[in-house]
């Protein structure tokens, strides 16, 4: 961290931050939700050809989202109501690390590095389904289409809101358009 508090210094007092100036309303009134994969962080505004202020950026693991109310949900709420989102996009990508990702497998890495399975226990039996929470897709075309239609039926979703999936290529940034 310290590396990254000296750049920012640097990036402070050479004005750095004067070409990134936007205002917290996306010009073009789109809300992407997409994963924190490293390969996107760069790739995907440039595939896309987003700059700052374009878009409110939603990231989360998988880039989905898998819960009516989950921050990811609340984030596109506040995002069409505050700022005045009018389109959604969710993009997940090729070779997503979550998908595939098993609730078995998660639990052994958090108990080898030390978190008991006494308090896995006492979180699941608190009405938390760890399971759910913590587990990744088998078919990504699948997982964003089931995001899309979650994100469209949401009861707080006012009408007019248009919403569309799809995947983006880690190796060749091509978009497709799965719904």
């Amino acid at each position: 961290m310290k590396k990254i508090l000296q750049d920012n210094r640097q990036f402070v007092d050479a004005r750095g931050f004067e070409p990134f100036a936007a205002t917290k309303f996306p010009k073009r009134k789109i809300a992407v939700v997409t994963c924190m994969d490293t390969r996107l962080v760069t790739l995907l505004p440039a595939a896309l050809g987003i700059a700052n202020g374009d878009v409110t950026m939603i990231k989360t693991a998988g880039g989905l989202v898998t819960s009516r109310y989950s921050d990811s949900m609340r984030s596109i709420l506040v995002s069409i109501y505050e700022l005045g989102v009018e389109k959604v996009m969710l993009i997940a990508h090729s070779h997503c690390g979550v998908e595939g990702l098993k609730w078995s497998h998660f639990k052994e890495l958090m108990i080898e590095r030390g978190i008991q399975e006494k308090t896995i226990d006492e979180i699941m039996e608190s009405g938390t389904d760890l399971e759910f929470w913590l587990t990744g897709f088998e078919d990504t075309a699948k997982a964003v289409r089931e995001s899309v239609a979650l994100v469209s039926s949401h009861p707080l979703m006012p009408a007019g809101i248009e919403v569309k999936g799809f995947i983006i290529d880690t190796h060749t940034a091509a978009l497709h358009e799965v719904c």
